[in-house]
Formats: structure tokens, C-alpha cells, sequence
């Protein structure tokens, strides 16, 4: 069962939003603003796998961009109403949406990735739902299916294509999680210990065989604060467990992990990619951004 991405008022200004199936034409895409238009750039990236040269796709967010702590700017309600293709990640992940459908308008078919995926949560530390579905990239080959779906849906002359990259994408997703399995054997299982700035690398430690021994901050999203009796738990935890090291995206603010560090003696990697891609390397790509993580988290526990 599928959790509600929005509120319910939010959710039903977004279902306005979807349109009956329609051809793209050479008009489609006028100006700047592009056919498809994805919420995040890892989404992009992904999507045009699938859409091949058919279609031209375009992320809402720039690179380089927490979407947890994203405040939208007056260009994206335009790019969002003039977009004939909006695919989101779901599951809450895009909070900062609601606020931009209340005035966007417009007509545009509604994708969302993650469709038909369970959700985590970790109901005593973080409650609620964890979004971070692409962390696993067998979760990503769901993403692809139901894009390549939405995507003929809108262009149904265009299907054909849609199903030969996706299947293309999905070998190269598969290919990929067993390189991740590959290197992850390089760690020691007592050795296969995470923490985290925010509670984002479930499903990927799920996968791979990976603890969360605990994170700094107790949500899914970057922008909570940790009261002193979870910070002082995660120290505990910490030297218990005697995890080596805390990981962070290179958006998140290292003040408290340094804290925790200095207490605790563990280093702090702080070169992970796990909320956008890169212009160019070392993420420039999902796959790309997926190797990347991997090897700074294999490097500092094996």
C-alpha cells in the first residue's frame, strides 16, 4: 500500500493538475521550459533514459539542491503549469510542492516514481514515511516502469521506444546493484555499520546488509533538530556499537556530526551524494552517483 505524497487538500489540487493522454508536437516544448519536468535531477537523469531524444526532460531543482530544505522560487510555478509531464519521487518526499500547486494551474500529467512501492519507517526513531526509495537501485527499476508507463501514456506513439530504453536502463540497474553487492563484500559484516546525518540510507542498508546504528538527526528529512537526549543516545550508540564513521551528503551541515565526532573519536565522510546529482563527475549520473556513494562508504569501513 502506497502512502499519500501530500495533504488532502494538496492532493486534490495536484490531481487537477492531471490531464487527459495528448501527443507531443515540434510546439510541445516552447521556450525554456521543457516536455517533462521532474522534481528533483536524479529524476532526470533516470527519465531520460527512458525518453530517449523523444522528448526533451528538465529538473525543477538544481543541481547541487536539498530538496528537504528547498524554498521554491515564482520561475517554478510557471515551469510547473507550462511542463505536460510532471514526475515527482511520492511518498512525501516533495513537501516543498504543496505550496506550488496551490498556484500553479495548468493541465499536466502526474507521474509518480515511486507508485506502487512499500514504505519503511523506523516508528520509534524517525516516524512516518521514508522516501529515499532510489537508494536502492532494484527500487529504481519501479521507478522506471512506471515512467516508461506514464510516458506512453502521454505519448502513446512514442511507446515502443519508451519500452526499449527502459528495459535497456533496468539491465544497466541490475548490472549496477551487482557491482554495489561486489564491493560491499569487501567490508566485514561486523564491520557493515551506518550513521547518518538523517534517516536515508534504510533501504539501501536493507539491501546490502548494512546496520544503522543511528543518525544525527531522527527524520527522514535534513531539516529537523535533534533534541540533547538524542544526541547524547547516538554517542552511545556510537561506542557501542563502535561504528568507525558518520556519513553525510555534502549538503548537510557537519556542526552536530562534529560534535558527536569529537566525543566519540569516529571520522566523518562527508563526500556522499544521496539528495542530487553533480554537473559532471563524481555524480553526474544516477549510476554514477549510486558508484560514487559506494565507494566512500567501503572505503572508510573495510
Amino acid at each position: 500500500m502506497t502512502a499519500p505524497m501530500f495533504t488532502k487538500r494538496a492532493l486534490f489540487l495536484l490531481l487537477t493538475l492531471v490531464a487527459t493522454a495528448c501527443r507531443p508536437s515540434a510546439s510541445s516544448d516552447s521556450g525554456a521550459d521543457p516536455v517533462v519536468l521532474t522534481s528533483t535531477t536524479f529524476l532526470a537523469d533516470i527519465t531520460r533514459n527512458i525518453a530517449g531524444e523523444r522528448l526533451p526532460v528538465d529538473s525543477l531543482l538544481p543541481i547541487g539542491t536539498d530538496p528537504h530544505s528547498y524554498q521554491p522560487v515564482p520561475r517554478d510555478v510557471a515551469r510547473i503549469r507550462n511542463s505536460k509531464v510532471f514526475i515527482v519521487n511520492g511518498a512525501g518526499y516533495e513537501v516543498f510542492l504543496e505550496s506550488l500547486l496551490e498556484n500553479a494551474g495548468g493541465e499536466s500529467t502526474l507521474i509518480e516514481a515511486s507508485a506502487g512501492l512499500s514504505p519503511g519507517a523506523d516508528a520509534e526513531n524517525a516516524p512516518g514515511i521514508d522516501p529515499h526509495f532510489w537508494l536502492d537501485p532494484n527500487h529504481v527499476i519501479v521507478y522506471v516502469e512506471n515512467i516508461r508507463e506514464g510516458l506512453a501514456r502521454f505519448d502513446s506513439e512514442g511507446a515502443a521506444v519508451y519500452q526499449a530504453n527502459a528495459e535497456a536502463y533496468a539491465a544497466g540497474l541490475k548490472d549496477l546493484d551487482a557491482w554495489i553487492i561486489e564491493k560491499v563484500d569487501q567490508i566485514p559484516p561486523d564491520k557493515r555499520l551506518l550513521v547518518t546525518n538523517h534517516e536515508a540510507l534504510g533501504y539501501f542498508a536493507e539491501r546490502y546488509g548494512f546496520t544503522i546504528v543511528g543518525t544525527v538527526i531522527g527524520s527522514f528529512s535534513s531539516e529537523a533538530s535533534p533534541s540533547a537526549q538524542q544526541m547524547a543516545a547516538l554517542v552511545d550508540q556510537i561506542r557501542t556499537s563502535r561504528a568507525s564513521a558518520i556519513f553525510l551528503d555534502t549538503s548537510d551541515n557537519p556542526a552536530l556530526a562534529r560534535q558527536i565526532a569529537e566525543e566519540t573519536g569516529v571520522q566523518i565522510v562527508t563526500g556522499l551524494h544521496l539528495e542530487s546529482l553533480t554537473d559532471g563527475p563524481p555524480a553526474g549520473t544516477y549510476i554514477d552517483m549510486m558508484k560514487h556513494n559506494v565507494t566512500q562508504i567501503v572505503n572508510a569501513l573495510k
